[in-house]
């Protein structure tokens, strides 16, 4: 891919519409990301290593290798959040031992080294896509790291995204998270992707650094380098050479609007009073304290399995309350807050090495989060004693949830063991057996939670990493909506919370109608808070309520969205 190409387009034309996955406006020269190491720097090199022995063929890879490592390591250093972990994991897969031993195998067949990389990458392609889930998603960070390799072995400059000499909007066909990261947003106004969906590491890292962010867009490749583009994060639409005098004036309006939405300090709360619980989603004792700094109410999602990943051999109850009680500390003394802790949601794109099973031929329909349970009681029985002693020593009230509930009799097995150490039980709503009984669920647990990135894939059926199906998998989605809304009117019977801790949660759009079918509670990833507690404040139950209505009625996502902004806008 390079940066040269002849197509043009014209405001006449209609936009480009993509899955918005960052709201926002933009206004920027088109900026193509070069992606491929040059194929005449790699035919002349694999001349070259022809001549090379096999040690040191592999010699030059684990020197390449290494580099790339670093490369990343340097950019983790200088990140946090979500970010610094994908770069982490990105350092990790770049040394990973296995693809190391990949290469020399291939290299023993008589491959040069080019080849026996891409011969090591593909086997590890194919390991990856069949896994399913984030997993597949790796996929993406195995073929960077394959450039970058292949790039240092060649003497070319790693493949990334440039650096613009102007505020310019980032067009791919997919960023790696290293990309994605190492964006500066005071350049990079926008971000554009031919490939993604709303779960990717690309609309996440971009939530982080609140770019405007759309995915999914067909032909925005066809775009010519320093077209003029503006971009909304809120439609998806991608319109090429606007009036640039409106252009400008629309983005200016929505950079006062956004502004003030950054002053916003909570609690969460609608025009004519109704609360609404903003909580965040943290991953360990870290993100927690930083998530504290901000206008939360306590944390909605603790992925306790984050903090497990590179662990080889379970951890005591002891060592579990230690890193439980980082993350309760934080919201510790003030009894408005408390803390949903999710227990091990281990397995499939998660493995955990002390817990789940190796070899399962579909593992995100295997034995993953709750299920881990039944061949392993044990498992679940010391986690919930680590959590309890946490809870005890911080005294900050503390909620359990289980993922990838699938029947009445899990839930209520699994909020006896709860509440017999004296805590909250509830369940997350992510298969859609959980949504169809949620009325049923509720009459054995406290709570209900809607993670509705696996509800969307499993209602969908569509892998929520697969790039070309993230039309499928936009949490918009009627279908989806309809499963949400079973669930939350099932709360609404009950008087028991639900809430919502999926992606959907940071769509300040989204957030309007979830409240409107009676979702009582959203848990989001920090940076998002604001721009979401702004927009619930400036709206009434009964708009809520008219746009749930509306985006219940609608066709498609795009269909679904345009109608709540008519609602909210037009009211």
């Amino acid at each position: 891919m390079t940066t040269e190409t002849t197509a043009t387009s014209s405001a006449t034309e209609p936009p480009l519409v993509g899955t918005p996955v960052v709201p926002g406006l933009a206004y920027g020269p088109a900026l193509l990301a070069r992606t491929e190491v040059s194929p005449a720097a790699v035919e002349a090199y694999a001349a070259r290593a022809a001549d090379l022995g096999e040690e040191e063929a592999l010699a030059a890879y684990e020197e390449a290798a290494g580099a790339v490592a670093a490369g990343f390591t340097a950019r983790a250093e200088k990140t946090t959040g979500h970010a610094a972990e994908v770069m982490t994991a990105s350092a990790g897969l770049a040394s990973d031992r296995g693809l190391r031993n990949a290469v020399r195998k291939t290299l023993r067949s008589g491959e040069n080294l080019p080849d026996a990389l891409a011969a090591a990458v593909e086997q590890f392609v194919g390991l990856f896509t069949q896994a399913g889930g984030l997993m597949a998603e790796r996929v993406t960070d195995l073929r960077d790291i394959e450039k970058r390799i292949l790039a240092r072995l060649v003497g070319e400059p790693e493949p990334g995204a440039p650096s613009p000499s102007e505020p310019s909007v980032l067009l791919a066909e997919d960023l790696s998270p290293a990309d994605t990261a190492g964006l500066d947003p005071a350049l990079v106004v926008a971000l554009v992707t031919e490939k993604g969906g709303p779960t990717s590491h690309t609309a996440i890292i971009a939530r982080q650094l609140g770019i405007p962010c759309v995915v999914g867009t067909e032909g925005a490749m066809s775009l010519a380098a320093g077209t003029p583009l503006l971009v909304d994060g809120t439609s998806g639409a991608v319109t090429a050479d606007p009036d640039a005098d409106e252009a400008r004036a629309r983005v200016a309006a929505d950079a006062e609007q956004r502004e003030a939405l950054a002053s916003w300090e909570g609690p969460g709360r609608l025009s004519d009073g109704l609360r609404i619980k903003l909580l965040a989603n943290v991953a360990d004792g870290e993100s927690a304290a930083k998530a504290a700094t901000g206008p939360v109410e306590g944390v909605g999602l603790f992925r306790t399995e984050l903090c497990f990943l590179n662990r080889a051999e379970e951890p005591t109850v002891e060592e579990q309350a230690d890193i439980y009680s980082r993350v309760l500390d934080a919201f510790a003394g003030d009894g408005e807050q408390y803390v949903v802790v999710r227990t091990l949601d281990a397995g499939s794109d998660k493995p955990v090495a002390y817990a789940t099973l190796p070899g399962e031929e579909n593992p995100a329909l295997g034995v993953r989060g709750l299920r881990l349970a039944k061949g392993n009681p044990g498992l679940m029985t010391r986690q919930l004693d680590g959590i309890a002693a946490a809870a005890e020593r911080t005294g900050t009230p503390t909620w359990v949830m289980a993922p990838m509930v699938a029947t009445v009799a899990e839930a209520e097995e699994f909020a006896a063991a709860v509440h017999e150490r004296g805590l909250k039980a509830g369940v997350m709503v992510e298969v859609p057996s959980a949504a169809l009984l949620a009325h049923r669920m509720l009459e054995v647990v406290d709570f209900l939670s809607i993670g509705t990135n696996d509800l969307t894939q499993y209602a969908m059926a569509a892998d929520r990493m697969a790039s070309d199906l993230a039309h499928l998998t936009d949490p918009w989605q009627p279908a989806v909506l309809q499963l949400i809304a079973i669930t939350a009117e099932a709360g609404i019977q009950a008087g028991k919370p639900v809430g919502v801790c999926g992606e959907a949660a940071a769509d300040p759009l989204l957030a309007c109608a979830l409240v409107g079918m009676g979702i009582t509670s959203l848990s989001m990833a920090p940076a998002a808070v604001r721009a979401v507690g702004a927009r619930l404040a400036s709206v009434s139950a009964t708009d809520c309520e008219e746009a749930a209505e509306a985006a219940l009625a609608a066709s498609d996502p795009a269909a679904g969205r345009a109608a709540v902004l008519q609602v909210l806008e037009g009211r």
